[in-house]
Parts: structure tokens; sequence; C-alpha cells
């Protein structure tokens, strides 16, 4: 007859350490950042009516992606460093940060050498990035000093190649360069940049209205504008705005 059974002794008291759950400790990251956004849409001056009130956005910080970056990327990229120093420019001075995801680069360039940095890109005959697809805007009304962000979407028909260009500016100084003396195609897509956002590109020819009527007020893209707020006449029917709409707890 044998005595009490010992209590079994875990994998620490025979000198092995547990190894952590690398899912359980990205989630618990994931939930110590920062709380950006709260609801669909961040609204904080009407009623959130889309059944997300209780959504919780949370934002990782931005860090630069180490080398080599993959693909032709690191060969880009140094293209780019060797070509805005025959211009007396440094590629850091020019690029704050290079981050490659869902297998894009994007270069983040301050808007100060945001010119020098768009020229190379396209007379560069390493670079030859002819063509500029398109401009969007970008509000991020918590992300203090940089809220506001042009994203410029660049394609290189000789190379075959692509490259995302994002520029940051404070809401209290809405201002970038405009490229359409570089880019004649980003004429209408600042505009409606603009028209948007908000941010003001120094040099356009023609900054106006390009999809709001003329004496709009505000600009409905950022994410600090109203959602509704004015009523809205569609055939004779009147939809209220979303404060005296259905609320959703």
């Amino acid at each position: 007859m044998t005595g009490p059974s010992e209590p079994q002794q875990g994998d620490a008291a025979r000198g092995h350490t547990a190894v952590p759950d690398p899912a359980a400790l990205a989630g618990r990251e994931r939930l110590a950042e920062q709380v950006k956004r709260t609801g669909m849409f961040g609204t904080s001056d009407t009623g959130d009516t889309s059944g997300y009130g209780g959504l919780k956005v949370r934002r990782p910080p931005r860090l630069s992606s180490p080398r080599p970056y993959g693909s032709y990327f690191d060969e880009m990229a140094d293209a780019l460093a060797a070509s805005l120093a025959t211009v007396g420019v440094s590629f850091g001075d020019a690029v704050e940060q290079v981050i490659v995801a869902s297998g894009q680069l994007t270069l983040y360039v301050r808007r100060e050498h945001l010119l020098a940095v768009a020229s190379r890109l396209r007379d560069d005959p390493a670079l030859s990035f002819e063509m500029c697809l398109g401009v969007s805007g970008v509000h991020y009304p918590d992300a203090a000093g940089e809220e506001l962000r042009a994203v410029y979407h660049l394609l290189s028909i000789t190379h075959n190649r692509r490259l995302r260009v994002e520029v940051t500016a404070p809401d209290a100084d809405p201002h970038v360069p405009s490229l359409v003396d570089i880019y004649p195609t980003c004429d209408f897509h600042e505009r409606e940049t603009w028209d948007f956002f908000g941010l003001i590109f120094d040099g356009h020819p023609a900054l106006t209205r390009i999809e709001m009527p003329d004496d709009w007020r505000g600009h409905p893209q950022r994410k600090d504008y109203p959602l509704g707020g004015i009523p809205v006449e569609y055939r004779g029917a009147t939809i209220p705005p979303p404060n005296e709409r259905r609320a959703y707890e």
C-alpha cells in the first residue's frame, strides 16, 4: 500500500522554461497600444448609428523596415540615394522612413524635400518614374504634428516598377508643395485632395474645389467633419441629421 501521491511538479521545477505563446504576446502588445479611435467613424459630436459604437481602433507605432527590403526595393533606394546626392541632398535628410508592407515600398518624404525627390524619381534613368497615378489624402486627427497626409502612387513604365511616396503636414500648417510642374496629372488629384481634406498644395495653378460646390464650408473627408448634420433632400424625402436618427446601444 502506497502513501499519498506526491504533487506533480511543473516544467519550471524540472528545470524547463515554459515557452510563451507568440499569439498571446502579440495580443497583449496590441492591447497595450493607445486607442486612436472609437466607433466605426470616430465621431464625437453626433451619435454613432453604425452599430459599431463600442469598436476600439488601435494604431501601432510606425517603424522603419530593416534592410534588406527585398524584391527590387534595395536597388531602387540605393539609386534614389545616389541621385539625390548629385543635387546636394542626402537620402537621410529627404526620407524620414522606409516601409515595406503588403509587397509595396513606401517612402515617407519630408515635405521640404518633396520636389527634389519627385524630380529625381522622374528624371534619373535608373528610376524613371514617369507617371503619377494619383494623389490620395488621409486624415489622422490623433497623430499630433502629422494629422494630414498626401500619398502619391508612382509608376515606372520603363522598369515596370511601382512606388508609394507619402508626405505629412500638421493641421496647424496644412501646406505641401504641388507636384503639377513635375507630374501634370496631379492637377485634378491635388484639387480633389484639397477639396476633401483641406491640404493646401503650394504652387498649384488653380487650387479650387472640384467635387463640392464652390460655397461649401469645410472638407467632408476629414475625420473631424460632422457625420451629416445637414438635412438632405432626395426626390422629396428629407433625411434627418444622424443625431436625430435611431441610435443603437
